[in-house]
């Protein structure tokens, strides 16, 4: 009997003990667990973002392909579509199983993609190295992609075009031809835009790229709010200490160093040797001693920007004369006694952005700026006649090509820790798209810095109206130029910081005028009136230290 009892007593704690693990297992199930296996999965979309929902089926949050996640066992039906629970952040929701995939490199599902904006397509996955180029509104096979960032965006997606393979930045794609095709039109700035005239042939200030451009902050590499730069050429930079010690002394806090100027690379680059051997044997400065002098003027806390002059390089024509602007004849074209490799093509954009990015990470500068980005100017004539031939492979507008190297320029230059400034006649922000294809609002919207030149002895003697000879008064001058300016950053999403090259030499036109202190301070006075406070840079193609020096006043003054 007392056996009995016990195996009762037994039987029934046994069946108190299993009643609870099933209330226990409905409560964990109600509440969200599982008892299924856990597997690490990784989100996956045709977006950036894939929907999670709530375990009644209700939509409830937006998560980053990529992340990883929880995955159960479990899966729920509902409407024709299948759904796993997963565990995220301590929480539990449903995703729709195609969201799902075991390997990172399937997390992104685009099987085609549209040109939102004109592209350069890469050979490869992380260099600077160009394919090809296709234009806006093209639609595109993805067949893959280099890598994705936290919020899901991709990098550079592998593409096919035609019977092309290659790679090209996912920020200038979209899902649909219908994206592909708007143009941006925010503030009126289409119906602004359209008022500008082509009749130089420069371009269609309408049919450029204006969508917002990402101005990058570098953590370790800090852009001063306001600029003051001595000009240094290739030459001048060995006396580097001298220029260190006036800058200390006259509120000065950047350099801008040549890197390369035409007939005047500053250092036997290994960029030079690879791309183009005479500019490489010409070298002023070995690549050593040059380095030395920029990591000077870094440790002495001046801001260093490198200079390239960009489509006006009589060496690299000198090696590459399939590159050049031709003459009828098939020859390179001589402009004003120097060559000109074309800006439509785009070895010769690789060249310089090579260079740019070995000055970053091998020398040490902050910031490239790039001159002559531009076509040779006075040449429409030359050029309707059939004179030159500046060998348009892409059929582009000369302001398209000259937009599409500075979105090319960004990219890589950003990629590598380093701002990107370019230098622009004044001209360019008058209210029609020059002859030599420089369109102000096209360059500011990408470009960081944009660097007018007005030189005063560069305008007409009555430019803008103004009764006196304008190079006699700068202030005037610049004070009307840069309401032009003005209007141009007021247009676009994403303006430039500007920062403007002052005269600093002496005017030799009829009537000769002597720019000492009180001529240079009116040309920055008249700029940051009107509200062009990013700096100013001192252009004197000697670097001439006396002159500087006879001007020094004006560097010392506070216009903010």
């Amino acid at each position: 009997m007392k056996k009995r009892r016990r195996l009762k007593k037994s039987i029934f704690v046994y069946l108190l003990i299993l009643i609870v693990i099933i209330v226990a297992l409905l409560l964990l199930f109600k509440k969200g667990g599982s008892v299924d296996t856990l597997t690490d999965m990784f989100v996956s979309s045709n977006t950036t973002s894939a929907t999670l929902y709530d375990l009644e089926f209700n939509e409830s949050i937006s998560i980053n392909r990529g992340t990883i996640v929880k995955a159960y066992d479990t899966k729920e039906k509902k409407d024709d579509k299948v759904y796993i629970k997963i565990k995220y952040n301590d929480e539990y929701y449903l995703i729709d199983e195609n969201n799902l995939v075991e390997d990172k490199n399937n997390v992104v599902k685009e099987k085609e993609m549209f040109v939102r904006t004109n592209l350069t397509v890469y050979k490869d996955s992380s260099s600077s190295k160009i394919l090809s180029y296709i234009k806006k509104g093209e639609r595109l096979e993805i067949l893959g992609f280099n890598s994705i960032d936290e919020s899901g965006r991709v990098n550079r997606y592998k593409i096919k075009y035609g019977d092309t393979e290659g790679y090209v930045y996912g920020k200038y794609l979209v899902n649909t031809k219908e994206e592909a095709d708007k143009v941006y039109d925010q503030n009126g700035l289409q119906e602004y835009l359209a008022k500008m005239g082509n009749s130089l042939n420069g371009g269609t200030a309408s049919e450029l790229d204006y969508y917002p451009y990402e101005k990058p902050k570098f953590e370790n590499n800090k852009m001063p709010d306001e600029v003051r730069a001595l000009y240094i050429n290739s030459a001048a930079v060995r006396n580097i200490d001298k220029y260190i010690e006036f800058a200390k002394s006259n509120n000065i806090n950047a350099f801008v160093i040549d890197i390369k100027d035409n007939t005047s690379p500053a250092y036997n680059s290994p960029v030079m040797k690879e791309y183009s051997i005479t500019n490489y044997n010409r070298a002023l400065n070995s690549f050593e001693d040059y380095k030395s002098y920029v990591k000077k003027a870094k440790e002495a806390g001046i801001y260093v920007i490198g200079r390239i002059t960009t489509f006006k390089d009589s060496y690299f024509v000198n090696d590459h004369k399939e590159v050049a602007i031709k003459s009828s004849n098939g020859e390179p074209f001589s402009h004003n006694g120097s060559y000109w490799p074309t800006a439509y093509n785009r070895y010769v954009w690789e060249f310089s952005i090579e260079l740019a990015k070995e000055a970053v990470t091998e020398i040490g500068f902050n910031e490239i700026q790039f001159d002559y980005v531009r076509f040779p100017d006075r040449t429409t004539n030359l050029e309707k006649e059939g004179v030159i031939n500046l060998q348009n492979t892409y059929n582009e507008e000369k302001a398209e090509a000259i937009q599409n190297f500075v979105m090319y320029a960004c990219d890589e230059i950003h990629s590598v820790g380093g701002y990107v400034s370019i230098d622009v006649f004044g001209e360019s922000a008058s209210n029609y798209v020059t002859a030599y294809g420089q369109f102000w609002s096209a360059i500011s919207n990408v470009a960081d810095v944009i660097s007018g030149m007005p030189y005063p002895d560069h305008f007409n003697a009555h430019e803008y109206g103004i009764e006196e000879v304008v190079w006699t008064v700068p202030y005037k001058l610049l004070n009307e130029w840069s309401k032009y300016v003005v209007s141009k950053q007021e247009k676009i999403p994403t303006p430039a910081v500007v920062r403007t090259w002052i005269q600093t030499y002496n005017s030799t036109k009829t009537p000769s005028v002597v720019y000492d202190a009180s001529k240079v301070s009116d040309e920055i006075k008249a700029l940051y009136d009107n509200g062009l406070t990013g700096g100013y840079m001192t252009w004197n193609s000697g670097s001439n230290l006396d002159k500087y020096n006879e001007v020094s006043a004006a560097f010392k003054k506070e216009y903010k």
